[in-house]
């Protein structure tokens, strides 16, 4: 056990129990002609990212953490695509489509894939999720408990949608979270700020934030 200096308190982490939880860093949410630039979004804003990602990454792999890295995308055929999802914020391009890294948000497209200098390496669990959370429709659940994993560190896209949803439903399923600041972002750098704030408030509701170089420092030591 090793405490890592995080809000609003230590991080009391165990390393043979945690799990380093990567969410939907792909093309199509943070290169320009993706999904997110067509909803009209600054995506330089999440790929600013992609280098503390890699160092957290880097540390949970040679520490021997569980790594696992999730992607939103649907079937190709559009069976877990509500219509209402498909439809939200009439944008240009709509889920399904084709963009111009292939069809958007769908498994096995181009653009849906995980950044190249994020990708998955042999043994890693790569979840595939239609909605934003990642318990939901997935076998998340029964691979954290098959692994013995207590614990979730939190890094991705977008801090107050997709990251905060699944924070949420961790902690509704007893995990201990921690999100590392500098290894997530939104489009709408206030959102991420409110997401940071109301995590850690009220004595760690949701969970814990901590700053990367303080995550490093601990894994290095755990």
């Amino acid at each position: 056990m090793v405490d890592i200096k995080a809000q609003p308190f230590a991080f009391p982490l165990n390393v043979e129990k945690a799990a380093l939880i990567v969410i939907d860093m792909q093309r199509d949410f943070t290169e320009p002609g993706g999904f997110g630039e067509t909803l009209g979004n600054d995506v330089s804003l999440v790929s600013a990212i992609v280098p503390d990602v890699k160092r957290l990454l880097e540390a949970a792999r040679a520490t021997g953490l569980t790594v696992i890295h999730t992607m939103e995308c649907h079937r190709p055929d559009l069976s877990d695509l509500p219509e209402a999802k498909r439809n939200r914020g009439n944008p240009s391009l709509r889920i399904g489509d084709q963009g111009p890294m292939g069809r958007i948000l769908i498994s096995g497209e181009y653009g849906t894939d995980i950044l190249p200098a994020l990708a998955p390496t042999p043994g890693e669990l790569v979840i595939e999720k239609p909605g934003k959370g990642a318990f939901y429709a997935t076998p998340l659940g029964d691979e954290l408990k098959s692994r013995g994993i207590t614990q979730l560190i939190f890094a991705g896209v977008t801090t107050e949608v997709c990251v905060q949803t699944t924070m949420r439903e961790a902690n509704d399923r007893g995990y201990d979270c921690l999100l590392v600041e500098e290894a997530t972002a939104s489009y709408f750098p206030a959102f991420k700020q409110a997401a940071l704030d109301m995590i850690r408030a009220q004595g760690g509701i949701v969970g814990w934030t901590a700053h990367i170089d303080d995550v490093l420092e601990a894994l290095d030591h755990g």
